[in-house]
């Protein structure tokens, strides 16, 4: 029967090889596993993580010293989720994750030529999501829904660079900001378990921030005097996160065969810009995007060779988001995912992806009037891998 073995590929590398991508796709990084409500059993746990590694390198920058450079910072993505079954037609489940994050590192050119060094943006979401079934035909009928925290964290080091101030030039500036914000995400699915059927659809919604922080700076700089002394202070940055929608489909085509793949909308036109004011209310800083929305589109096919050892093979493209203001251009990736069950009722699942990232140009910023100018980047790579594991009973 196709049941004994396929319904044992769930879609592997959604959390691993599939996470490259998110170079394309502006800040995006990890997803919430709300798949664990699926799970058989009163109690279920999963925790894991992807690390990417991505190498793109600029071929034209306004700073000489930055050409060749790869500024785009690895990262880890981890996911953990517990799932609990109150009664046998409803479970809820804790979920946790970096639904978004960014981090550059510019000091191998010494820095841009607006004295940026290092920059990084981290999202932590904390979710409860609870799903609701009924019997409905052959199969079950899932109403899913619940809500999420955003955690902001965000730090940016640099030098003061200017003609205007040209004794402190060098002199080190510091700026960390953090907020918080509340989401929730609705969906429903159906599935089948004899044949390894499910459909899901989940809208998560978007959030935005009013982060709360610290500048610290030369006073001068800082229009609090002459000196080159640092000084420190508050700051607010705004900025918006955006909404999605993804449609994810899996099925049993063969005994011991799985079809999956997913469509996936986000709003990331509405993120334009990350604004940080200064206590008078004047703009210390502006980090331009003005993106377009992205489409990621998947697909793959997976088997399980025995009882207890399966594998899949995927692959994915993200639209690129850029409108000529930043550097997302599209992603390509494959990937290639195991899972083996152990004697305990545990679950190990491992994942390994390569990404294509292609080249992007900016074209929104004329020397005029903008002193940093349009930067690019070649074309490039990215590796991903992971793993994670589970338990049921």
């Amino acid at each position: 029967m196709v049941e004994v073995r396929a319904k044992n590929i769930l879609a592997l590398l959604a959390a691993l090889g599939f996470s490259t991508a998110a170079e394309a796709g502006g800040f995006a990084r990890g997803t919430a596993d709300t798949d664990i409500l699926y799970e058989a059993g009163t109690f279920a746990a999963r925790a894991g993580a992807t690390v990417i590694v991505p190498n793109r390198k600029f071929d034209t920058n306004s700073n000489p010293a930055l050409i060749g450079v790869n500024p785009f910072q690895s990262y880890v993505v981890p996911s953990a989720a517990v799932k609990y079954q109150l009664v046998p037609n409803f479970s809820c489940a804790g979920t946790y994750t970096h639904g978004f994050g960014a981090a550059g590192d510019w000091r191998g050119g010494g820095g841009t030529v607006t004295g940026k060094l290092t920059e990084e943006f981290l999202v932590h979401e904390f979710g409860l999501t609870c799903g609701a079934n009924i019997e409905l035909g052959n199969g079950k009928l899932w109403l899913l829904g619940g809500a999420f925290v955003d955690h902001f964290d965000y730090e940016r080091t640099g030098v003061v660079r200017g003609a205007l101030l040209p004794a402190l030039n060098g002199l080190p500036t510091l700026l960390e900001l953090d907020g918080t914000d509340v989401g929730y995400r609705i969906g429903v699915a159906y599935e089948m378990p004899e044949i390894a059927l499910r459909t899901q659809l989940m809208y998560r919604s978007g959030t935005s921030f009013g982060a709360t922080g610290n500048l610290t700076a030369p006073m001068a700089a800082l229009g609090l005097g002459l000196s080159g002394s640092p000084a420190t202070v508050g700051t607010i940055g705004v900025g918006r996160l955006p909404q999605s929608v993804e449609f994810k489909a899996q099925t049993g085509i063969a005994p011991g065969w799985l079809g999956f793949g997913s469509i996936k909308w986000t709003d990331w036109s509405a993120v334009e810009t990350l604004d940080v004011f200064g206590p008078t209310g004047a703009i210390v800083s502006r980090n331009e995007y003005y993106w377009r929305d992205g489409w990621t589109v998947a697909g793959g096919i997976g088997h399980a060779f025995t009882d207890r050892i399966s594998g899949s093979l995927s692959v994915q493209w993200d639209r690129g988001v850029s409108t000529g203001y930043d550097l997302m251009g599209d992603t390509y990736t494959v990937a290639a995912g195991g899972s083996f069950k152990d004697d305990w009722g545990g679950e190990f699942r491992m994942g390994l992806g390569l990404s294509y990232l292609s080249s992007s140009q900016e074209t929104a910023y004329p020397t005029a009037y903008y002193p940093a100018g349009n930067a690019s980047v070649d074309s490039g790579w990215a590796v991903s891998f992971g793993g994670s594991y589970k338990l049921t009973w």
